[in-house]
């Protein structure tokens, strides 16, 4: 596909939902900048806010500390990430007792990544959980907890083929996930080519879009070959020569976004989750050109922070 096609459909704006991924801030800036994206997302109303987990609990206290206070002062609805990396049944088990008397009901349940970075092979912990599918199991036996799931529409780096990532899907679906989210892409004809597969396999739940605005053209390219996401030659195009324009870039990047969301309206989908990257300026420009307004008063434009 060359470019993303549509032509807007009198009140199809108003059946789209939307949910947003934040990760844990690190320094105290950082808390502050994501606080800043969290208020001004909050008026949006999304369906849920996810909030990252790092590989062997690297980033379980930030992680429980963000949820916490997501809790504790919005009215926005977390789902904590839950990895298996180097930790043992019971760790894990602990973690999900430990955000369930917190007030989570919701979760994003994935394998996770080696602690050692890209590049590196994944070795199940040997009295851990094996896989994504494992731990969705663990979550359902401890609760009745709303599990997302992974999905790669143009497959898992690690998989040997789309199948392997299809049956994978599957064992999940059987152990009790509710949704899968899929990695970002940017040819929607893909996605919808492995959702028509997923429904062929017997997977019925909901398959949404996971939507990466592109902050940096360059840093998203970078990260697309580490995930194994295709950047179309057009989509290049869209943003050439805009490395030293930021304005340009992210106007741009707005409109390429909401043209994607857009476009999968037109084929039916009606949920989208956002990787924020912690910033809330796209984010909210791309909800606003779909139609998703502030449910009450209007926006602080002063929290727009970068």
């Amino acid at each position: 596909m060359s470019q993303y096609r549509f032509s807007r459909r009198p009140g199809a704006e108003g059946r789209i939902r939307v949910s947003f991924e934040f990760f844990p801030p690190k320094t105290d800036e950082m808390e502050r900048k994501l606080w800043e994206t969290v208020k001004r997302l909050e008026p949006l109303a999304p369906a849920f806010v996810s909030v990252t987990y790092g590989a062997g609990g690297s980033t379980r206290e930030r992680t429980a500390r963000t949820i916490k206070r997501i809790l504790d002062e919005t009215s926005l609805t977390p789902a904590a990430h839950l990895t298996c990396v180097d930790a043992d049944r019971e760790a894990v088990d602990a973690v999900i007792g430990e955000f369930a008397r917190m007030g989570v009901s919701r979760f994003v349940a994935l394998r996770g990544d080696p602690a050692e970075g890209v590049g590196a092979k994944y070795q199940p912990h040997p009295n851990g959980y094996a896989n994504g599918a494992d731990l969705v199991g663990a979550l359902s036996r401890q609760g009745d907890f709303d599990v997302s799931v992974s999905a790669y529409p143009e497959k898992h780096p690690e998989s040997p083929d789309l199948a392997t990532d299809i049956d994978m899907l599957k064992r999940k679906v059987d152990n009790g996930a509710k949704r899968a989210i899929t990695q970002f892409f940017f040819d929607n004809d893909v996605y919808e080519r492995y959702v028509e597969r997923a429904r062929r396999a017997g997977i019925n739940i909901p398959i949404v879009p996971g939507i990466l605005p592109i902050h940096n053209f360059l840093q998203m390219t970078r990260f697309a070959a580490q995930c194994g996401a295709n950047v179309p030659s057009w989509l290049a195009e869209r943003f050439s020569g805009l490395d030293k324009d930021p304005v340009t870039h992210q106007l741009v990047a707005a409109a390429v976004a909401a043209e994607q969301v857009l476009d999968l309206v037109e084929r039916g989908v009606e949920d989208f989750h956002f990787y924020t990257m912690n910033r809330a300026e796209l984010p909210f420009a791309i909800s606003h050109m779909i139609g998703i307004r502030p449910s009450t008063g209007t926006a602080d434009l002063s929290s727009a922070a970068a």
